[in-house]
């Protein structure tokens, strides 16, 4: 079967339906595809996504990147940010720095977030996905489904369906699928005034830097102007009063810039794709129903600021395919898939309070929003079993370095389980366990000494001293 398969054909059973073929569902494709799970994409646009709307990659996604194969891609896709400049009656007035500075260190390699449009970002997932063999359908509109105990058949707009083990909504902040499950979202206007999003060509400024043009007089919004990186693009951002009209058209576009800048409309040349948006923050009231999940925008919205959005659901992705996979490929407990909520939804809480912070002005965009720090200490997955734990503890997201001459990030890139052996003698684990790669070495800088279990999107599962505990983890937890 070809790669892209439009929806005049028919796909009988699959193991995971994804729905939507936006960061979220893409990024889920390639990491189940990789685990030899049959999976299937299924989008409702004939399409993918032409606009920039997501444009910021965090360091813990580069990561994630870095683990899925499309780093170096997304690297020379993109850039840094650029200094804001404040402009005044057209005149450069001071620079804005967007966020706090950081250095790369060997435990956290990637020390700023990279700009790359989301359109681009999307185009490296699925050129991935269709290397590693992944299946995308374009124009296939679900239009309803219903669930057994041993799957879910889902129906599409042109009458044919899919049979599958197991759906993921990944279909956005409006997803259809969850609200046919009839799962609500909690949440709150973060700013009831509408926002104009635009993906233009400028002539008559410069690249260096992104461009903020503060309101001129009572009544209007900010103007921001952005460069995209890897582009010949800027992206056009302006806010609007609560009531007034949004055009979206290229005379619209233009009247907004000359009227805020000292721009002429003329300068606008063209408008290569818009939108217009009210931020808001809202969350899932779960993300499970028997054998359907949410994922990314399904199961929590964002404010655009501090670039979390994307980010918080790439990471979905990164959580729930390698239990999938272990469902699926490896026979672990179905019990395992209940963990998904359980680790997703209060980083989703936590991510949607911080995005709401930073627009308002509460918190500057810096560690937080890097979201190096985030962990799953609190999960039932999570086992630490020192009396004294050191700086690295289980459920935290285990750090770079290296260790008995191999860089760790080489070490668990790849669909499987690492045991890191830190000063200690690494024990041995029976054939019946799931795959585990062993990394030994003297004591590490970031982990000190101990036995480190790694999952396999790069969290600690079980963290100990000696003994068979790894062994017992991975027995205890089915897999």
């Amino acid at each position: 079967m070809n790669a892209d398969v439009r929806s005049g054909d028919v796909v009988d059973v699959v193991d995971v339906l994804i729905v939507g073929a936006g960061p979220t569902g893409l990024a889920l494709g390639i990491d189940l595809a990789r685990r030899g799970v049959d999976a299937l994409v299924v989008e409702r646009a004939e399409e993918l996504f032409p606009g920039s709307r997501g444009k910021g990659i965090q360091p813990r996604t580069m990561e994630v990147f870095d683990d899925l194969g499309v780093l170096d891609a997304i690297r020379a896709a993109g850039g840094s940010y650029p200094v804001g400049m404040l402009w005044q009656d057209g005149e450069r007035v001071g620079e804005h720095r967007m966020f706090d500075p950081a250095e790369a260190t060997e435990a956290s390699p990637y020390d700023e977030p990279w700009m790359v449009p989301q359109w681009r970002t999307q185009r490296i997932l699925f050129a991935r996905l269709r290397e590693l063999g992944g299946k995308v359908a374009f124009g296939r509109e679900v239009v309803g489904f219903a669930q057994d105990e041993a799957g879910v058949t889902v129906r599409f707009a042109a009458g044919e369906s899919v049979r599958a083990r197991y759906v993921v909504a990944a279909d956005g902040g409006r997803s259809a699928v969850r609200r046919a499950l009839g799962i609500g979202m909690t949440g709150e206007t973060v700013d009831p005034n509408p926002t104009l999003v635009a993906d233009v060509r400028i002539t008559g400024l410069d690249r260096d830097n992104w461009h903020i043009f503060p309101p001129r007089s009572e009544g209007d919004g900010i103007l921001a102007i952005c460069p995209l990186a890897g582009t010949e693009d800027f992206q056009v951002t302006a806010q609007f009063t609560d009531g007034s009209p949004v055009d979206l058209s290229l005379e619209g576009v233009r009247k907004v810039v000359a009227a805020r800048s000292h721009l002429a409309p003329d300068d606008v040349t063209e408008v290569r794709w818009a939108s217009n948006f009210r931020p808001r923050a809202a969350l899932a009231d779960r993300f499970r129903d028997g054998r359907v999940f949410l994922a990314g925008d399904a199961a929590h919205v964002h404010s655009p600021a501090g670039g979390q959005g994307l980010n918080t659901s790439v990471q979905d992705a990164y959580n729930l395919g390698w239990k999938l996979g272990a469902v699926l490929r490896d026979g672990a407990d179905e019990a395992l898939l209940e963990t998904y909520e359980e680790e997703r939804r209060p980083i989703a809480a936590d991510m949607l309070g911080l995005s709401t912070s930073v627009h308002r002005g509460e918190v500057r965009r810096g560690q937080a929003t890097r979201q190096l720090g985030l962990g799953y200490r609190e999960s039932s997955l999570t086992a630490e079993t020192r009396q004294t734990p050191g700086a690295v503890r289980a459920g935290d997201r285990a750090p770079d370095g290296t260790l008995g001459g191999v860089r760790l990030f080489d070490a668990f890139r790849g669909p499987h389980w690492t045991l890191l052996a830190v000063g200690v003698r690494a024990p041995e684990l029976p054939g019946s366990v799931s795959e585990v790669s062993v990394v030994r070495g003297a004591a590490q800088e970031s982990y000190g000494t101990g036995l480190f279990l790694v999952r396999p999107d790069g969290y600690v599962g079980w963290a100990g001293d000696a003994g068979d505990g790894p062994a017992r983890y991975l027995e205890r937890t089915g897999l």
